[in-house]
């Protein structure tokens, strides 16, 4: 049977990412992120634990999370889990870590004081590049018809507004997500 290995989770991060580079020149970031999870026992008391989580970025998707994020910042994350094992080298015996390897991430907004963001300051979307605020599912701009091109039965339809004012074209390349 093929199996099936998809993680996503939203949380802050623990700590600013540490960006490393292997031998072949490609980027690798890790950061932990932290999940809260509310809930009330069995004695009808309100509860919280914190979930930590390892991860690791590679390429592009890593070099965006270092350039953007910091200590408390909260983020989403895609990925797919991976088990390392190893021997300790004072003997200790066999060692093994699980880590989240992010395929995909999202900026959130917030994570400032008194969200659970770690007391780091809120996300602004103006921290980010002006290709990554912009819409990215807008309509390619149409050709305007001329008279002999329009149809006769309905009157064309007006553009709609653009709220940045002038049509941006963006790359693939241009939006570092």
């Amino acid at each position: 049977m093929r199996g099936f290995n998809k993680v996503i989770l939203a949380g802050n991060l623990t700590r600013d990412p540490q960006l490393k580079y292997l031998p072949s020149q490609l980027a690798v970031v890790e950061f932990a992120l932290a999940m809260n999870r509310k809930f009330r026992d069995a004695q009808g008391a309100d509860r919280e634990e914190v979930c930590f989580v390892e991860c690791a970025a590679f390429g592009k998707t890593g070099e965006i999370i270092n350039q953007y994020c910091t200590k408390g910042k909260p983020l989403l994350v895609e990925g797919r889990l991976k088990l390392d094992q190893w021997e300790d080298k004072n003997g200790g015996g066999k060692r093994s870590r699980l880590t989240v390897v992010v395929e995909n991430c999202t900026l959130l907004s917030g994570g400032g004081p008194g969200e659970g963001g770690g007391g780091g300051p809120s996300y602004d979307e103006n921290d980010a590049p002006a290709s990554a605020r912009a819409p990215m599912n807008r309509a390619p701009a149409r050709p305007a018809q001329t008279s002999a091109q329009a149809p006769s039965q309905a009157p064309a339809r007006p553009a709609p507004e653009q709220p940045f004012g002038e049509e941006q074209q963006f790359k693939e390349d241009d939006i570092p997500f």
